[in-house]
């Protein structure tokens, strides 16, 4: 819609990313059928622009669960003229799960099932390592899925 979008009559990103988050946030709910919060965006590709009047879909899907947290993949699919799906954008988000009173809460894990959703799900716990090595929460040399990709 016009409100929506830049001098160039494209989405704003940060309209794209909110709808990402909500999108995110539901496919985090429904699999761990708690409050979810956004911990944090952990990637965002930007790949195609989304021109003003494009229908847009956007796809949501807990990767891995850990403990209280998961990862969500977001993919965004734009229809071209011919209405041929088409990957606009991606993002990874990461939420964690809390009860009432805003307490981290144990969640089920999650089962991959096709050759992309078993990719997605190795790769979520080299991006999870990767993400607590540059807070400093984990010595790298205690990341063992990064560095089994060195050796």
């Amino acid at each position: 819609m016009p409100g929506e979008t830049n001098a160039l009559n494209n989405l704003f990103g940060g309209e794209l990313l909110a709808r990402m988050d909500r999108a995110a946030s539901i496919s985090a709910k429904r699999h761990s059928e708690e409050i979810v919060v956004t911990s944090s965006v952990n990637h965002v590709s930007f790949g195609k622009p989304i021109p003003i009047g494009t229908t847009v879909t956007i796809e949501a899907k807990v990767s891995r669960a850990f403990t209280t947290s998961m990862e969500v993949f977001i993919d965004v699919w734009i229809d071209d003229d011919n209405g041929k799906k088409i990957k606009a954008n991606e993002a990874i988000y990461t939420f964690v799960a809390v009860d009432s009173n805003g307490r981290p809460t144990k969640i089920d894990k999650v089962i991959p099932e096709s050759e992309e959703e078993k990719k997605r799900y190795e790769a979520a716990l080299r991006r999870k390592q990767l993400s607590l090595v540059l807070a400093g929460k984990m010595k790298a040399s205690d990341a063992t899925e990064l560095k089994a990709l060195f050796s």
